[in-house]
């Protein structure tokens, strides 16, 4: 039997102490990747990750720590940064903290992970790609709607031909977010202070961006409208504020081969839908509809007839004429599959493509969709590939 060399990567996880960072990164990807005994690249190494934990504030990393069994810790991040063992950074702080902290990680020779947006304008998001370019790193954006089990089932259809020519896109996303006066808000206070680099659109833009370009086609133009439902909210420790971000986004798009997107993305929505997040495709010879974990499927020849009249009660169920997509393979948590994508590219070079450039299209279509919001029109979508991003 062949023997395996185990590569431990250390990677300095700075924010970990927030939501995203604890909860989808370290707890349910680093960590289970630990316990199921690293990830293998090609048939002789194994990649174990060493996560040390980084923030601002010692008491949440000690109890982080204390939670999930992770030795190091420190809020020293040059300390951590100056460690040649740890060769990766990651980056899940709040947005308008992640364009210095990378660069400075850059300038300590590191490879790049990091959350979306990568920064708060094209021009930033650029110039860490350019940088990363530069002192040849490996570098990654989290890109991690693309590996949920209802969006994989629906990228199977597409590459079957099942749709046909493919008409339309209907995204629909969001949930209550509570006010935080009477019931803790959900999320943190930032999101609804622009001048903390929140707002709907910065952050789910640049999720819809990578989405419509890697399953339908590339964005070639772009309108929406935000807006700011909730004008006052209460912050974590029950002050409150005023909301200077949008909370509200609704958008089109026109995609390359045609097709037309609408998404509407809201934190002031309750659910009556089959998920949180639900993307409908109608095509020319079926549709079907995904959530985060299940795809449901109509191609034509079961389409039924509807008859209009609002005289009487509708007694057909529309549900009912939908059939389930079958899974295929195992679906682990997205996050974690693009960590262990990218720490395989780390490890020997495997093929990554969403890295920084990709991240810096998301920041492009945010940015692009508040000009189109507050000049009211329709902006088109400039190419943004290596070349031009380089010039």
């Amino acid at each position: 039997m062949q023997n395996t060399e185990t590569r431990t990567i250390g990677i300095v996880m700075n924010g970990v102490t927030g939501r995203m960072g604890s909860n989808q990164h370290l707890k349910r990807s680093i960590l289970p990747i630990i316990e199921q005994g690293g990830v293998p690249v090609g048939d002789d190494t194994v990649v174990m990750p060493d996560p040390i934990l980084v923030g601002r504030n010692p008491a949440k990393l000690e109890r982080l720590a204390e939670e999930t069994g992770v030795d190091r810790w420190t809020t020293d991040v040059d300390a951590a940064l100056s460690d040649p063992d740890n060769e990766i950074y990651f980056d899940a702080q709040i947005t308008d903290l992640r364009h210095e902290s990378v660069l400075h990680a850059l300038d300590a020779g590191k490879h790049i992970y990091c959350e979306k947006p990568s920064a708060l304008s094209t021009e930033h998001a650029l110039e860490l790609y350019d940088a990363a370019e530069d002192r040849g790193v490996v570098h990654g954006v989290v890109q991690d709607k693309l590996w949920l089990p209802g969006l994989q089932k629906l990228k199977r259809l597409i590459d079957s031909g099942y749709f046909g020519r493919i008409l339309e896109v209907r995204g629909d996303f969001g949930y209550w977010v509570f006010r935080g006066d009477q019931v803790p808000a959900q999320r943190p206070s930032w999101n609804y202070r622009e001048e903390d680099g929140g707002g709907i659109i910065l952050d789910m833009f640049c999720h819809w961006r990578y989405v419509l370009d890697n399953l339908f086609g590339g964005v070639e133009s772009v309108c929406s409208l935000g807006k700011t439902h909730l004008k006052k909210r209460w912050d974590e420790s029950g002050e409150p504020y005023t909301c200077t971000a949008e909370d509200a986004a609704y958008a089109m798009f026109e995609l390359a081969g045609g097709a037309t997107a609408q998404f509407n993305s809201s934190w002031t929505t309750r659910v009556r839908r089959d998920d949180l997040l639900t993307i409908q495709v109608d095509g020319t010879e079926g549709s079907a509809v995904a959530g985060l974990r299940t795809c449901l499927m109509q191609p034509l020849g079961a389409t039924p007839r509807p008859v209009w009249n609002p005289d009487v009660d509708n007694p057909h169920s529309f549900y009912d004429d939908w059939l389930p997509v079958p899974a295929q393979e195992d679906h682990q948590n997205a996050f974690k599959t693009q960590w262990e994508l990218f720490l395989q590219h780390v490890a020997r070079d495997e093929p990554f493509p969403w890295d920084l450039l990709e991240g810096a299209k998301g920041v492009q279509l945010a940015e692009l969709g508040y000009d189109a919001w507050e000049q009211r029109t329709w902006l088109d979508v400039p190419a943004l590939d290596r070349a031009s991003a380089r010039a």
